[in-house]
């Protein structure tokens, strides 16, 4: 050790400063302290060791500097923060020596109120490195209180009004309606970064701060939330809400991937509730339903808790039938499903459970999301790892009066099998299970019987349905108008009348083939398992006396 140093300090294990006692002692209250303990013990060698010190050894270093130029050390809004920090944990208060470093920072930190937008926010940045050092000693809540909230409240706008302390008015920010390109199975795009028009062209004026704000890391616009009384199930306003929307929309933009996926304590995680629960509190009122899949699409991938995720899907649950193909296809975040039919799933389900009691409207609605839900069967058909069970779950999730015609099922189905040829005959019979034959039309019946994807026993109890409807059609369409009016008999029945029986023929026709090919396929069946039997039996007589005989 050279000879003017007589006290070595290890800092965080990570380096060493050789220093003279006396120059950092008559500064700095807690070295002083430990020194004159280490010399009451005897302890002759004077080395101190100092872990989780504020900012590290760059922290120690900017005190160091103060201590060897007499006290001054040029204080910036950039190292306020650390040195206010290093202060406080060092004692190096008033009562050590007048005009200390925890006094200069001080006086630097009351003349917050003068200083510029941007200053504030490189201040708060730098905190994140003492974060909690700033919090323990509260600096964080000295920044914001005393700066931020400030200058948002001073809108630049003379004619606009202090927005923190209250909300908006629901017609300030009326339902968001996207104009963005649609995502496809085949081409897609991420909609999270497309925020809906009426979100973006309300931010100029009412939140200038945003972006400036949305800078900061997570656990400091936390902070911020919490002073604001405005955080998880307490947040009731509807510009902060706008914010928090925003500031996650940024973050699952930046090139470093947040990965939350099904992590209750990520750091974005508590951000994310606290917009869910903004956006739960407005509600449908506020946000419409393609605004209300907008915000689901940000905050799923932050691990919603599951009070939380389910009290958002019941308010979009609520509002089912004003939705587009576009809003169900939210991407899909396990098991490599490319849209997350789950929450599709569970969306409809809980539509069924609002709309169950009310009659009069419900059939309406659920016949909208019938037709919805055919459409949604198709987009997701082609997708390699959708599991038939999935599929089977949406399609079955809605009753059978959602629908009056299973055409859109059955088509959904031919999909799923032309992109799927390698499942079993048995999977190919499970996966039609959801079709109601009665409700097929016609055509779909006839497509059906020749399509050689379909198992054929599904393909005759189809054209069975079909038979049975054609006769009850031919009753109803001939026997009822002869007592209405007997002089159109004739024309009707030549016309009406002979069409169904060419139908009926056909149907008859097409179910004796499906009849030989199904009796054709068994037998095909027995006498390949018979074959195979006698293969096995001589395979077996043969290497029986190929083996060695053992005496």
């Amino acid at each position: 050790m050279p000879k003017h140093c007589d006290m070595q300090i290890n800092i965080d294990g990570q380096q060493i400063f050789l220093l003279k006692e006396k120059v950092m002692s008559k500064y700095c209250g807690k070295l002083k302290r430990i020194l004159n303990h280490q010399k009451r013990c005897n302890v002759t060698k004077l080395g101190i060791r100092i872990n989780n010190f504020p900012g590290g050894p760059d922290g120690f270093e900017l005190v160091s500097r103060f201590c060897y130029n007499n006290g001054n050390i040029p204080i910036t809004v950039a190292n306020v923060p650390l040195l206010y920090c290093c202060a406080i944990y060092l004692g190096m208060a008033e009562g050590v020596f007048s005009n200390n470093l925890l006094q200069q920072t001080e006086t630097f930190l009351d003349r917050i109120s003068q200083w510029k937008w941007h200053d504030i926010i490189e201040s708060l940045m730098n905190c994140e490195h003492v974060y909690a050092y700033a919090d323990c000693y509260g600096l964080l809540e000295r920044i914001i209180v005393g700066g931020v909230l400030p200058k948002i409240n001073q809108t630049p706008n003379s004619s606009d009004v202090s927005f923190i302390n209250s909300c908006s008015s629901p017609s300030s920010y009326s339902s968001p309606e996207s104009t963005s390109g649609n995502k496809r199975f085949s081409s897609s795009s991420n909609k999270l970064a497309n925020t809906p028009e009426k979100i973006r062209s309300a931010l100029p004026s009412k939140a200038w701060w945003f972006d400036d704000v949305a800078t900061l890391p997570p656990k400091i616009i936390e902070k911020l939330f919490q002073f604001l009384g405005a955080y998880k199930t307490d947040n009731n306003n509807l510009v902060l809400t706008r914010f928090l929307l925003h500031y996650l929309r940024k973050a699952t933009q930046k090139t470093r991937v947040v990965d939350c996926k099904n992590s209750s304590e990520s750091e974005y995680a508590a951000l994310a509730e606290t917009a869910a629960y903004g956006v739960i509190f407005v509600g449908k009122e506020t946000f419409s339903c393609r605004g209300l899949f907008w915000v689901i699409r940000i905050v799923s991938g932050f691990g919603l808790s599951k009070g939380c995720r389910t009290e958002l899907e019941r308010l979009i649950g609520g509002v089912l039938e004003q939705a587009t193909l576009d809003d169900l296809l939210v991407s899909g975040h396990d098991m490599g499903v490319y849209y997350d039919v789950n929450l599709v799933i569970r969306l409809v389900k809980l539509f069924v459970d609002i709309n169950g009691s009310d009659e009069g409207v419900s059939l309406q609605k659920l016949k909208r999301v019938g037709r919805l839900i055919d459409k949604y069967l198709r987009e997701i058909s082609p997708d390699q790892n959708l599991k038939i069970s999935k599929f089977l779950g949406v399609a079955e999730c809605l009753p059978d009066i959602a629908r009056d015609s299973f055409d859109g099922v059955y088509r959904a189905i031919d999909i799923y099998l032309e992109s799927h040829p390698m499942i079993t005959f048995e999977e190919r019979s499970r996966l039609c299970r959801c079709l109601n034959y009665i409700k097929l039309s016609f055509e779909a019946s006839k497509d059906l019987a020749k399509n050689p994807r379909i198992p054929p026993r599904i393909a005759m109890q189809a054209l069975i349905s079909q038979q049975s409807k054609i006769a009850t059609l031919d009753y109803d369409e001939t026997e009822t108008p002869r007592k209405k009016n007997p002089y159109q008999l004739v024309l009707y029945k030549e016309g009406k009348r002979n069409s169904f029986s060419k139908e009926k023929k056909d149907m008859t026709l097409n179910m004796d083939k499906m009849q030989w090919k199904v009796v054709e396929l068994e037998e095909l069946c027995k006498e390949m398992n018979s074959k195979m039997v006698n293969r096995n039996a001589l395979f077996n007589h043969a290497r029986a006396r190929s083996s060695p005989r053992l005496c």
